[in-house]
């Protein structure tokens, strides 16, 4: 931990930021601007094996020094440099002689800082743009003198000057990428983290390894260890309750708080009835049997049940899930003594949607049922040890914690469960159609081994109904939807093309073994426009 104090604990929490500690491996700080894609930096920065960790924009050229990082990135943002109040960075970091990457908005505060004009661009700038470099450097070895960058942007840097050099430009943008003629300042106008991008990863691997000197031997086994460290400094004898929702989430923090804690731990799964089929069994197996963990099942079905009865607004259903989860771990939760922290599988891209950070720069996206879900009063302080991380890193972390494969693998699942998958009025009978339904698609994408391929599916159940033919008899049937998607990070999502024999199957099985269903389709719309989920 950074400080030892409450108080400075409950600042980075509720900023949106962790701690950041002084450590002795290599590490590279992203100081946040406000882009929506600054912890996709620090991803890309991790896939080099170097460790990385977003910082606020402001960090103090003094913190900074204490910390002795390998190099800053400055992330983009929304902002334009010349705004009253736009977000600046501590002057003295340019003065430090650390390596810094100026992205975007990152690049036109360096370049200003160094005496170099930004102005508005003639037109916004936004997508692809053919790049040319100019001029040899580290930061472009391996790369070709032609490639394809995402671009971002309303203003520019104009007037470069004197203490800079242009290495690469495009049609509209004659400093695309700039370094300092004697200190180590570099500066990207477009966002090599981005997939758009090409070799934006190569030109992230120079800047982290050439121009940083990282050695790369950073993996993620030692954010574990870091974390157990932390979570045992900040925890000491205090019982630290978990709850449990049956996702790889829920299931990593357990697992990584009963390496650092022990019987310490105890955790809570509520079952609301609005799960898949066989997860409660799943969940008791995996945490009662095999991790011995202090396992607290609390059967809650009927009285989700009774709430939900007759609501077919979405958002009303989210609130009654959400107050009768708070009001049933509560009552739950005071039957652990010595508990005074709650720990929680919060991810990075729910942190960004959520807009967590009310006085930082990002923008606000979506409201995540677990960034902030639970109401102050229930008096416990919060643990997000996955906070910085993205879906991927955190399998990896399952991993190298023992769970088993099946439970790392497993697609996300959203907190109301299958009542946001169960369009219209929730019941028994329609959960039940829709639980039969969603195992079908699943198994099938197993026997097809396309599970891996693809990140997300499940079945949908309409509250529409067709007219059908089964037999010689006329029916009057719900209609399934079937929804499978890839992705990188679930910030962004394209519908996965499943081959049609698999469709097929799908559907046969769907129409012939699920009472209540006469007819399927499929959803081939990405995000965004589209979300992942239907409510």
């Amino acid at each position: 931990m950074t400080e030892n104090s409450a108080t400075s604990q409950t600042s980075d929490r509720t900023s949106g930021y962790r701690s950041i500690s002084p450590t002795s491996e290599e590490v590279v700080l992203v100081l946040d601007f406000g882009s929506q894609t600054a912890q996709l930096i620090a991803r890309r920065v991790r896939e080099r094996n170097v460790f990385c960790q977003l910082a606020r924009h402001d960090l103090s050229a003094d913190r900074i020094r204490e910390l002795n990082p390998k190099g800053l990135i400055l992330s983009g943002g929304p902002s334009s440099v010349y705004v009253e109040n736009a977000p600046k960075p501590d002057p003295e970091i340019f003065e430090l002689g650390i390596p810094i990457l100026g992205i975007c908005y990152g690049m036109q505060l360096a370049c200003l800082s160094q005496g170099s004009e930004v102005k508005a661009a003639p037109a916004r700038e936004f997508g692809r743009s053919e790049c040319h470099i100019q001029s040899d450097s580290d930061l472009f070895s391996d790369v070709p003198d032609a490639l394809t960058v995402w671009m971002s942007h309303g203003d520019q840097v104009q007037d470069l000057s004197e203490h800079f050099v242009s290495l690469a430009a495009t049609e509209t943008c004659p400093f695309a990428a700039v370094r300092h003629h004697d200190k180590p300042i570099f500066g990207l106008q477009f966002h090599p983290e981005v997939t758009h991008t090409d070799f934006g990863a190569q030109l992230l691997e120079n800047f982290v390894h050439k121009v940083c000197g990282c050695s790369g031997s950073w993996k993620i086994s030692s954010l574990i260890e870091q974390e157990i460290v932390s979570i045992r400094e900040r925890v000491g004898s205090d019982r630290v309750i978990c709850g449990l929702s049956g996702g790889v989430d829920s299931s990593v923090v357990a697992a990584l708080l009963y390496q650092a804690i022990g019987p310490n731990l105890s955790c809570i799964f509520v079952d609301n009835g609005l799960l898949r089929k066989g997860e409660s069994q799943q969940v008791k197996e995996n945490f009662g049997d095999h991790f011995k963990t202090d396992l607290h099942v609390v059967d809650a079905r009927e009285r989700f049940l009774t709430e939900l009865a007759g609501v077919v607004d979405p958002q009303e259903k989210r609130k009654i899930i959400g107050r009768v989860f708070i009001d049933v771990f509560r009552d739950e939760a005071k039957s652990i003594p010595n508990a005074h922290y709650l720990a929680q599988g919060t991810l990075y891209p729910d942190v960004i949607e959520s807009g967590a950070n009310p006085d930082g720069p990002a923008a606000t996206i979506k409201t995540h049922h677990n960034v902030g879900g639970l109401p102050e009063e229930l008096g416990f302080e919060l643990i997000e040890p996955l906070r910085d991380l993205f879906k991927d890193e955190v399998r990896k972390m399952g991993i190298e914690l023992g769970l088993p494969e099946n439970l790392i693998w497993r697609h996300p699942f959203p907190g109301p469960g299958l009542a946001v998958r169960c369009l219209g009025e929730v019941t028994e009978e329609r959960l039940e159609t829709l639980r039969e339904a969603d195992a079908i698609v699943i198994e099938e994408l197993h026997r097809a081994e396309l599970y891996r391929e693809i990140q997300q599916a499940f079945a949908v159940l309409l509250p529409i109904q067709s007219v059908g033919v089964m037999g010689d008899d006329r029916t009057y049937e719900s209609t399934a939807v079937v929804r499978a998607v890839q992705t990188d990070d679930f910030m962004t999502a394209d519908w996965y093309r499943l081959p049609f024999d698999v469709l097929e199957r799908i559907s046969s099985r769907l129409t012939n073994k699920v009472r209540g269903i006469n007819r399927v389709v499929y959803d081939i719309s990405s995000k965004p426009p589209s979300t992942i989920e239907w409510e």
